[in-house]
């Protein structure tokens, strides 16, 4: 991470937090999905930066960007990556966005494709998070629960059992109807270390390891970006349909593993269908199916790495 150097923007309206890498390419924006701030590339950082310029931003309320508290859509982010790609790379851009990052990616591609070169939509939500689909038939909108009152638990009282009894509530359905949870054991401990970083936090920014890095990011990501979701108030700006058939750029869709639970519906971004309509709706558009987990580009660093690599191969 030596070539990289950690920066803040000023749009006019908040301060943006990212990184920027060498000039070795064309300009490549990084965007993390909800919940995650730009150290979630950590691992394909150095690989991209021998081909591309690239840049990983925070989105407001992650990281160390500013928290908008009240004011998060689809159209005030947007405005921070415009500001970003106008005042800061300056070139049209391939934006490369996960999760939500993706339906960034879109929103740019479909209301400013002046500034896009193309989009890699990394196993968005496109279509499941939608209101009120998401609400109906979403796996994400019960952890989007979870995490504002895990937010509220953190930030709001000192007790070690009610952040673990928090803890003990989020379920990973898995195949066959089941489901995975954290073991009371766990859920304990790793409430009694986040209440010590808590602590220390005045003095020592975070404890070392995994429990720093999950520690950071609950207390650095403001919960009402995840409460913009539940009442649905982000989606302001962003229609998916019509944002796939405005988008004037190529694209790539990379679509990465699901299932269905017969209690939590879709656990995952997207189905088939989801990715067959979007598919309709923009037949031009490059399609990967992945065997890999949501965030792609932690769990394949190398496959992700080529995936961006041959899309950039068919901008030039």
């Amino acid at each position: 991470m030596e070539s990289f150097e950690e920066k803040q923007l000023d749009t006019g309206e908040i301060n943006i937090n990212y990184v920027e890498g060498r000039k070795n390419g064309l300009p490549l924006v990084l965007v993390p999905g909800q919940g995650a701030d730009w150290k979630t590339y950590e691992k394909v950082l150095p690989l991209l930066s021998q081909n591309f310029h690239v840049f990983a931003v925070d989105v407001r309320g992650h990281g160390k960007s500013d928290w908008t508290t009240g004011n998060y859509t689809f159209n005030s982010i947007g405005r921070d990556m415009i500001a970003l790609l106008e005042n800061t790379v300056k070139e049209p851009a391939i934006i490369s966005g996960n999760s939500s990052g993706g339906l960034i990616a879109l929103w740019l591609a479909a209301n400013r494709p002046d500034l896009v070169r193309g989009i890699v939509m990394e196993d968005p939500p496109l279509f499941s998070a939608e209101w009120p689909r998401i609400k109906e038939d979403s796996y994400v909108y019960r952890v989007l629960e979870v995490t504002v009152e895990m937010s509220r638990e953190l930030h709001e009282s000192r007790s070690i059992g009610g952040l673990a009894r928090t803890f003990m509530k989020i379920k990973r359905p898995v195949e066959g109807g089941k489901f995975r949870g954290v073991p009371k054991s766990a859920a304990y401990l790793f409430s009694f270390m986040i209440r010590a970083s808590q602590r220390l936090r005045s003095g020592n920014p975070s404890l070392p390891g995994r429990f720093g890095r999950i520690t950071d990011i609950l207390v650095t990501f403001d919960v009402d970006f995840s409460q913009a979701f539940l009442d649905g108030r982000i989606y302001e700006g962003l229609d998916h349909a019509d944002a796939l058939k405005r988008a004037d750029c190529p694209m790539i869709l990379l679509h990465a593993n699901w299932l269905r639970h017969p209690d939590y519906g879709l656990v995952g971004a997207m189905d088939d269908d989801d990715a067959a309509r979007a598919r309709e709706i923009a037949p031009e558009m490059h399609f990967k199916r992945i065997d890999s987990d949501h965030v792609i580009h932690s769990h394949n660093p190398s496959l992700f790495v080529k995936e961006v690599e041959e899309f950039a191969a068919t901008l030039s």
